[in-house]
């Protein structure tokens, strides 16, 4: 099981926003306390801002806040928006399936219940849960930013 850039992504901003509650977030801050890119973290953003988990305002007094508490932001959702698909191996699309044994292998069913098992477990969890799993002092890990 791999998670796309997109999703770590998307737990990354949930998570550094939590940290900075109270006023809103450049998506070029978020970009320099990961060292990573804006361009990625943009689309992200709009990925959050459409399942209503964050607000996103643009222009010099914009930026990004969470639009919930994190109490009621569960994990299990988040990475189910983020990731575009769960296919585990190429069965699992039935559009790209070329594989000549799926019609009667048993491996797809196994692996379906282990997605849905680690799904489940995601589920269980939300933001709030990850930030009281998390060090005190989460926010010294974050890599220098320009902004305040």
């Amino acid at each position: 099981m791999h998670l796309t850039l997109h999703a770590d992504y998307s737990l990354r901003v949930l998570l550094y926003l939590a940290t900075r509650t109270g006023r809103p977030v450049s998506t070029q801050e978020m970009a320099d306390a990961y060292g990573i890119s804006k361009h990625h973290l943009v689309r992200v953003v709009q990925t959050l801002a459409g399942q209503g988990v964050v607000d996103a305002r643009a222009g010099r007094s914009g930026g990004v806040v969470l639009a919930r508490a994190p109490v009621d932001i569960q994990v299990g959702s988040v990475l189910r928006a983020a990731e575009p698909d769960f296919h585990l191996v190429e069965c699992f699309d039935r559009e790209r399936n070329a594989c000549p044994i799926a019609p009667a292998c048993g491996l797809k069913g196994v692996l379906d219940e282990a997605r849905e098992a680690f799904l489940a477990v995601l589920d269980r969890y939300t933001l709030a849960d990850l930030l009281r799993r998390s060090r005190p002092n989460l926010q010294d890990y974050f890599l220098p930013t320009s902004e305040p």
